[in-house]
């Protein structure tokens, strides 16, 4: 009888198979890179929203909030295109005050310069109450709105909704409390330059020429901005809001000022010479552009005087400002 050959022990005694490294660089690729890569990108894609708007919400805003002199602020409601109301305050300026909605008004017409803030993307307007003192100390009015969304007002944000808020706050303004246009100045900071400046460059295509354009700490484009910081990811093309604001700024016709740190790490200097270089040099009224850089300051450091200096320029065109951007 032949004896059959162990085969056991001759397939323990065989070579084993080759690694296929090809094809495992491939899977971890797959895993370790392409997945997570996408997932990022997806999850930006979902909540886009919620990081450009992080809201601060309350139940609500009283003007004895701000904790300012008694009838210096006042509560005012601008009722948006869809019905939605927008809450914010009217700030008089510093040693007034009024004690009656016809003496508001009669604040308002004794003619001096009307502030009509745009804020960052944070925060709610009990927390700008420092920056409108700022403004109020150089003898302005201030108006400050809430974004929808945003403070005690109901609403979701985005870019179409908050520009066609600014421009139902301005007919609030000019219309229903009846300043007069050449006496506003808009003022922008951040997120809020770039709402500040579509409503810029939608009056100047209606003709209408507020006293000047005040940008801090602004950007080119909310696309540039996203692209600088995840330059390793295609964000910024799903942006839903991309805010051109260098591409706006070439149609404004008021006087420009802008004004920037180098050491904003948020929103890079860079974008800010690039959205002062698309503006006109000159205003329709003859003033020149001006570019404030300041050497030290970061994103939130702009310093107030610098921006009531910036206000004095623009409401006494006549007056001789020194400004010190060191």
């Amino acid at each position: 009888m032949v004896e059959e050959p162990d085969r056991t022990q001759e397939s323990k005694e065989s070579p084993a198979a080759p690694v296929d490294w090809p094809r495992r660089l491939r899977r971890w690729t797959i895993l370790y890179v392409v997945v997570p890569y996408l997932a990022v990108t997806l999850v930006f894609a979902a909540l886009q929203r919620q990081l450009l708007y992080p809201a601060k919400t309350v139940a609500a805003i009283q003007p004895e909030d701000a904790r300012l002199p008694a009838g210096q602020v006042h509560a005012t409601v601008a009722v948006a295109s869809d019905g939605l109301s927008l809450n914010g305050w009217l700030i008089l300026a510093e040693g007034q005050s009024a004690d009656s909605p016809s003496a508001c008004d009669a604040q308002l017409a004794a003619g001096r310069p009307l502030i009509l803030c745009f804020p960052g993307n944070s925060g709610n307007r009990l927390e700008r109450v420092t920056d409108c003192r700022d403004f109020t100390a150089a003898d302005c009015d201030v108006i400050l709105f809430d974004y929808r969304g945003y403070g005690d007002n109901a609403g979701h944000p985005s870019e179409r909704a908050l520009s066609a808020d600014a421009r139902v706050v301005w007919n609030y303004v000019t219309q229903d409390r009846q300043v007069s246009p050449e006496r506003v100045i808009l003022f922008g900071e951040s997120l809020g330059g770039a709402v500040a400046t579509r409503l810029a460059s939608e009056l100047a295509r209606d003709g209408i020429e507020p006293a000047g354009l005040i940008l801090s700490s602004t950007f080119s484009s909310m696309s540039d901005v996203v692209a600088w910081h995840y330059p390793y990811l295609p964000l910024w093309c799903l942006l839903l809001d991309r805010y051109p604001s260098s591409d706006r700024i070439a149609e404004v016709t008021c006087p420009v000022i802008v004004l920037h740190g180098k050491r904003d790490d948020f929103v890079p200097i860079e974008f800010g010479r690039k959205l002062f270089a698309q503006a006109p040099g000159k205003s329709a009224s003859g003033m020149e552009k001006r570019f404030i850089e300041l050497g030290r300051e970061g994103h939130n450091d702009v310093p107030r005087h610098l921006l009531r200096e910036a206000v004095f320029a623009l409401a006494r065109p006549n007056d001789v400002v020194n400004t010190d951007t060191k």
